[in-house]
């Protein structure tokens, strides 16, 4: 797996989990994952592209939805005891957190091969 089809499926689960959240609860928040799941996708031929500004971009913004997904709907899910939200927050988490993986790798991947030349 590279960085784009890392960021590929996290977009994609991002509109997903967050959209079977929206139907499953009618919470407006639930959508909050599917707009950022949407601008992610609208990013990912410029991640293909290894355009380092987009991927700037989309690295900031996953970390963004990371972090804000973990800080409230994870632990609420949790503490409520609701299993299928918790399986969709953590989906959203789990897919993120590859994602600025793969991110971070190819950072370091391209660096070396830019003092390396």
């Amino acid at each position: 797996m590279n960085a784009y089809t890392a960021h590929l499926i996290n977009s994609i689960a991002l509109i997903l989990m967050g959209g079977w959240g929206y139907f499953a609860t009618s919470a407006n928040t639930a959508l909050i994952p599917v707009l950022f799941g949407v601008v992610l996708l609208s990013l990912s031929n410029g991640v293909k592209l290894e355009n380092k500004a987009i991927a700037h971009v989309a690295v900031i913004l996953t970390l963004l939805v990371l972090v804000s997904l973990v800080a409230k709907p994870l632990i609420s899910a949790l503490k409520d005891g609701d299993t299928l939200g918790s399986i969709r927050v953590g989906v959203m988490v789990l897919t993120s957190l590859i994602a600025l993986i793969y991110f971070i790798k190819s950072f370091i991947d391209a660096k070396k091969a830019r003092t390396a030349s």
